[in-house]
């Protein structure tokens, strides 16, 4: 190892020396530290193919061949200062440079600041004019600096903040150094001013302990090495990693070549065979150093750690780290809270509003205890992280605040700060509560977490007027709690308090803790009541009407277009001789049209084909016609039988503003109404005339009412989307409708200038990424004690089950179609046992051929005798055909009934139906010439022939 010392004022000078130690065979070049010399050794190397390890700032952001720069880029360490800075939610903020070097350092906090927001003041300082730059900033009441100072100089602007009296609490001063530890900030522990800066070196770390003893252990008697803080300076850390860094390349390259060192030479300029190689295996090298973790890409260090220090009472601690890709970790984030507004008693005034704050109205709750609820709870945790007690009041007009356009006042919690409002802040039912422990809810927790964080007590009073703040025009003033933070008559307001324009110019507000919107509160809609006859819903009584008539127009078009076309008359027995005429018949009746009808509507076909081209269009046509009905009416049958339908008279502000039958409203002396009142959007426009002049008022002075009036009909309630959510929760008969009309936030609100407001908003940071207000919300809006149970909403539209309401007029259809049926056949029946009785067939007897011998004797009766064996002959034919027709276990085969023969039959039973008549054609047989006796299963008779009418 040869070690050339550096001759800053001769770049010549070191050049060439550098060429002479290049000719005994170097593997590598460590160094120097100025920007000016390591350009010039770094031409060389890059000339000979020497690696080149450097622990400069380089601020040229493009990579470099055979140079390996061991320093964090400037880049990532400007990004690591907008996060600080944007931590500390800096708005406005003086960079102070000694040189223009460190102007180029820090250009980019000026050119792309993380906040839009942000102020940056640039000025340059030497120490002899450090009083006066200083002097200039404070003028301005600038409280943030970002100070790029030489480690030499660094002693004397320490002092100088001393002179200028700019070190307490107010001021906060972020270093770019890396060795902050080294200096003595004796002078700055008990003043409380933030001192803030990033260390290289974790000294905590056990490798870096390590070395710190192998140093004192070996340092030379009589020569001190270490610093008086005993702590290794980043400059040196960074040369033992590049050492550390180019002995494990070198290392792993051997394990696979063999390096030979050549003698190079500046003249003649040519490379090293193995500087290549040797390169690579350095910039691929991950390792832990000093420094900490190491790593490189294209010859830059793109992994590291730093750690970010800030200055307390005792000493320089850790309070968080920053990583590249990962930004800021603050672990100890109190630290950066003002000692000087810790473990104060604050006085919050609050609004009683379900969940977020709620009140013990028993006896045994007093003080701060007897509020409870979400914003109790939100406020118990800010004041923990925070520092500070609090004393919790109600406001007196129970309202957030409002600016009445008219006065100008503004009134409720903008005036006094903090109001009863469930679930934010209520009084406690049950038990002996004092204070703040009367109080419950939302903001009550919120608040106790705040206070537990910032180091904090409170005192909780509620607000005179009850309101939240309002401006009225007429008298120029606010209300609420607006007018009691502009009075300081409070510190904090928690509770449902919206952060709009018109408050945010007259008092501070927190970072919102909660995000809302304005939505619509309305009584959940009636479903349609089930009817019997639900099941011909899916088609308009019309359509059915029409589909009739389709139904009736084709069968008559079938039954005339069948008997024109030539095509539809056909022999029905085409095998018989043609002794006679031929006889051709029509298959499409009237009767039978409407049967191919009717049974191609219902899917179900039947026994008649068309057979001529006319008739098969009118059949394909309404076959056409029922696919779509039936398709159609089977993919709306499911919606209309299995999804209940609700009748929603309105879904949107749009529905509400153009109708006037529902009455809508919000509450009096609130950022609803005066987000109405101030809008510029037509519709909003037009609600806010209809509810201004609306008769009675459509407001309402309290929640509680607007809900009532809800519940009563004919209502739309508009109201914060939190708190609808929690009314919702608790109340199935109430829902939300639409989506919300605008976005903004709740926050804690504070007096103009307050010191608290920064502090509060970092603890709610934290309270929101830990994930404890979300808990907060679930605790007080969705406790399973007191929410009611309504379907979820993955399941509302799912199918249900279907019921007799639903499908029950089906089976009325069955019952109707089975009886009319039954009906038919006992006309049929009567019909037929008439026609088919004794009487019947004697009054149509068949006289015998006058070709025929013989002659018949004839019976002659009486016209009384005759009726009585008529309705004799009509009853028992219809007795026997009953019992045939009701007998389960008679044979299905029975000998066709004939109007010509008699009923008086041979053997005839109920078991043997087949006998043969004994009266007919067997009385007959001696008048017609037939001899022998005729066989009982015989049936004889002689029809009368007829002829083919041509029909």
């Amino acid at each position: 190892m040869y070690k050339t010392r550096e001759n800053y004022g001769n770049t010549l000078y070191v050049s060439e020396t550098a060429c002479q130690q290049v000719k005994f065979g170097v593997q590598a070049v460590f160094g120097p530290s100025d920007p000016i010399l390591g350009q010039h050794i770094h031409s060389i190397c890059d000339a000979l193919d020497i690696p080149h390890l450097e622990v400069r700032l380089d601020l040229d952001a493009e990579a470099k061949e055979f140079s390996i720069n061991l320093h964090p880029a400037q880049a990532l360490l400007n990004s690591a200062y907008q996060d600080v800075m944007f931590f500390l939610n800096w708005t406005k903020v003086a960079i102070i440079y000694e040189d223009d070097y460190g102007l180029l350092k820090l250009r980019d906090l000026v050119k792309t600041p993380k906040s839009p927001e942000l102020e940056v003041h640039l000025r340059q300082a030497d120490p002899d004019s450090y009083g006066r730059v200083l002097t200039d900033i404070k003028s301005k009441e600038i409280r943030n600096f970002i100070v790029d100072t030489k480690p030499e100089h660094m002693q004397h602007f320490l002092r100088m903040i001393i002179q200028m009296q700019m070190n307490d609490y107010k001021y906060h001063y972020l270093f770019t150094t890396f060795d902050i530890e080294t200096f003595d900030l004796e002078d700055f522990k008990y003043n409380f001013v933030n001192i803030t800066a990033f260390r290289l070196v974790d000294a905590d770390d056990i490798g870096v302990r390590g070395i710190l003893r192998d140093m004192e252990r070996f340092q030379p008697a009589g020569n001190t090495v270490l610093n008086k803080s005993r702590v290794i300076q980043a400059e040196p850390a960074l040369i033992y990693d590049s050492v550390q860094v180019f002995a494990v390349g070198l290392r792993t390259l051997e394990q696979s070549h063999t390096l030979r060192p050549a003698n190079l030479s500046c003249e003649a300029e040519h490379p090293w065979d193995g500087g290549l190689s040797l390169i690579n295996y350095i910039n691929s090298v991950e390792m832990k150093g000093l420094s900490g973790p190491i790593e490189f890409k294209e010859g830059r260090r793109i992994q590291f750690k730093l750690d970010l220090l800030k200055l307390k009472q005792h000493s320089l601690v850790k309070v968080g780290e920053w990583r590249p890709g990962l930004g800021v970790n603050i672990t100890d984030g109190g630290a950066f809270f003002e000692p000087g507004t810790v473990n104060v008693t604050l006085i919050v005034i609050t609004i009683l509003e379900r969940p977020y704050v709620m009140m013990h109205h028993e006896k045994n709750y007093t003080g701060n205890n007897r509020f409870y609820g979400f914003c109790m709870d939100l406020l118990k945790a800010v004041a923990q992280e925070v520092g500070f007690t609090y004393r919790l009041e109600l406001v007196p007009d129970r309202k957030y605040g409002a600016q009445d356009p008219e006065t100008g006042e503004w009134n409720g919690m903008v005036r006094e700060l903090m109001r009863h409002e469930q679930p934010y802040v209520m009084l406690r039912n049950s038990g002996n509560f004092s204070g703040n422990e009367r109080y419950e809810g939302f903001c009550i927790d919120l608040l106790r977490e705040i206070a537990r964080m910032v180091g904090f007590t409170y005192r909780i009073e509620l607000v005179p007027d009850g309101k939240y703040g309002v401006y009225d025009y007429e008298t120029g003033e606010w209300n609420g709690i607006v007018r009691q933070l502009m009075d300081k008559k409070a510190d904090l307001a928690v509770g449902s308090m919206t952060i709009n324009y018109a408050r945010e110019s007259v008092i501070d507000f927190t970072k919102p803790f909660m995000n809302l919107g304005i939505s619509i509160l309305f009584k959940v809609p009636t479903s349609h009541p089930a009817r019997l006859f639900s099941f011909m819903n899916p088609l308009a009584i019309e359509i059915w009407l029409y589909v009739l008539a389709a139904y009736v127009l084709v069968s008559v078009t079938m039954f005339v277009v069948a008997r024109f076309s030539p095509y539809e008359w056909n022999n029905p027995h085409p095998c018989h001789g043609h002794s006679g005429p031929e006889i051709v018949e029509n298959q499409f009746s009237l009767s039978n049209s409407f049967w191919f009808t009717i049974g191609t509507l219902m899917q179900q076909g039947s026994d008649l084909n068309p057979k001529a081209a006319s008739t098969r269009i009118v059949g394909g046509i309404w076959w056409f016609f029922t696919l779509i009905i039936i398709s159609s009416y089977t993919a709306n049958l499911a919606a209309f039988l299995t999804v209940e339908r609700m009748i929603t008279p309105i879904e949107n502000a749009d529905d509400l503003a153009g109708q006037t039958d529902i009455t809508y409203g919000t509450l009096e002396s609130g950022s609803t109404m005066t987000f109405f009142r101030d809008s510029m959007i037509e519709t909003y426009k037009k609600m806010w005339r209809f509810m201004e002049n609306k008769k009675p008022s459509a407001f309402v002075p309290t929640y509680e009412e607007g809900i009532q009036r809800v519940l009563q009909g004919n209502y739309a309630f508009l109201m914060e989307s939190t708190m609808l959510d929690y009314i919702v929760q608790r109340d199935c008969n109430l829902t939300q409708i639409g989506a919300l009309l605008d976005s903004k936030g709740y926050g804690i609100a504070t007096p103009m200038g307050s010191p608290w407001r920064d502090k509060i908003s970092l603890a709610i940071l934290e309270l929101q990424e830990k994930g404890e207000i979300q808990m907060l919300y679930d605790k007080w809006w969705k406790s399973p004690g007191d929410t009611c149970k309504r379907k979820e909403k993955g399941k509302e539209n799912k199918a249900n089950a279907l019921g007799p309401a639903n499908i029950g007029g089906v089976f009325v259809v069955l019952l109707c179609g089975l009886a009319f049926a039954v009906l038919v056949a006992i006309c049929e029946f009567c019909y037929n046992s008439r026609r088919h009785s004794p009487s019947e067939r004697e009054t149509h007897a068949v006289q015998p051929p006058p070709t025929c011998s013989g002659s018949l004797q004839t019976v002659t009766q009486n016209p009384q005798q005759q009726n009585s064996n008529n309705q004799e002959s009509l009853c028992s034919e219809m007795a026997r055909e009953l019992c045939r027709a009701l007998r389960c276990r008679a044979s299905s085969r029975r000998r066709k009934a004939c109007e010509k023969c008699s009923t008086h039959v041979v053997g005839y039973t109920l078991d043997n139906p087949t006998a043969t008549p004994l009266n007919g054609m067997r009385s007959q047989r001696g008048s017609l010439g037939i001899s022998g006796d005729l066989p009982a299963h015989i049936h004889m008779h002689h029809h009368v022939p007829h002829e083919y009418d041509g029909n």
